[in-house]
């Protein structure tokens, strides 16, 4: 890899890290505020990825249904417990922290794009001691837009430093493919993430079943990064 303009852009939660614990427990906090009962946090892994709202949408249909008042109520309760709880049982996925040192030690330079907002997602990867492994960490409220408008993915990458033309993206779902198709990036999908639909349906350039995998499935699907 060229040190100075190699680029690799991640999404967050589901593709780095197994947020699904905590992001369960936020909801579940939010459906007992209403006197509801609490799911099956298995059952919110394919729940989130598209935002606080839309996750406590989707818990409230699953315990008698709301309406956008209870959402308008239920979304600051949500992120408030969330911001206090954002690492107690979140885990990167197996083979992660590897991955990240391979590909700095290759000389990628790693960011993040994410639809988090952008304190809970640096607050994450701090707890997680990751401060220094990203050049650029943008969340789903650092521009106006969000993926999957490839700007998202844009940005970030100006403001890592990083060239389109060698740069890639791993996600999780289809924000993440539709943003990078966009923006012209191939992009890597992992097949153990949040996506709402099985994710070898959307498209990406692969798909990997654990992060051993993502080096050698960058060098096939973008060999720029390797010129």
């Amino acid at each position: 890899m060229n040190p100075t303009s190699s680029s690799i852009v991640f999404d967050l939660d589901g593709t780095l890290v197994d947020t699904a614990p905590d992001l369960a427990a936020a909801m579940n906090h939010v459906l007992a505020h209403f006197g509801r009962a609490p799911v099956d946090p298995e059952a919110v892994r394919h729940m989130v990825g598209h935002g606080a709202r839309r996750t406590i949408e989707r818990g409230l249909a699953l315990t008698g249904g709301g309406d956008e008042a209870m959402l308008d109520a239920g979304v600051p309760v949500f992120l408030d417990f969330y911001g206090a709880n954002v690492c107690v049982g979140s885990r990167p996925w197996e083979g992660v922290e590897a991955a990240l040192a391979m590909l700095s030690d290759a000389g990628g330079r790693l960011a993040i794009c994410t639809n988090k907002p952008e304190r809970l997602a640096i607050d994450l990867i701090d707890a997680l001691g990751w401060g220094s492994r990203f050049d650029a960490i943008l969340g789903g409220d650092s521009l106006p837009v969000r993926k999957p408008d490839p700007a998202h993915v844009l940005e970030t990458l100006a403001r890592m430093g990083g060239d389109p033309a060698r740069a890639a993206f791993v996600g999780d779902s289809r924000p993440d493919v539709e943003a990078s198709r966009a923006a012209g990036l191939p992009v890597v999908l992992t097949s153990f993430g949040y996506s709402d639909v099985p994710p070898d349906t959307l498209g990406a350039d692969a798909m990997i079943d654990h992060f051993d995998a993502l080096m050698p499935t960058l060098k096939r699907v973008a060999p720029a990064l390797f010129a």
